[in-house]
């Protein structure tokens, strides 16, 4: 049993017949009132609805913090490096080290 519970199943030949009407001219609204056929369904059929873009999800474990908070805390780490180069060179520069 293929598709979801409670859908109807269209055998091939009403779905070509109803795709050719359409291409021919005839509404998906007609169409839908003529076949008892959802008008989504019809607009399937046809290629009328857009497709849904889903980017791809992201894998394993979240991250602890989110990027913006890891950039400013790679640059904090950058600063406290430096200060302390600074706090070294003063110290052997003043004869302390």
């Amino acid at each position: 049993m293929a598709g979801k519970k409670g859908m109807r199943m269209y055998p091939p030949k009403i779905r070509a017949e109803v795709v050719e009407r359409h291409r021919k001219g005839e509404s998906v609204n007609s169409l839908s009132k003529k076949y008892d056929i959802s008008r989504y369904a019809i607009q399937t059929w046809c290629g009328l609805t857009p497709k849904k873009h889903n980017p791809p999800q992201r894998r394993g474990r979240p991250r602890k913090y989110p990027i913006t908070k890891q950039k400013e805390m790679e640059l904090e780490i950058r600063r406290l490096q430096m200060e302390n180069t600074l706090l070294h060179s003063f110290l052997q520069a003043a004869g302390r080290r």
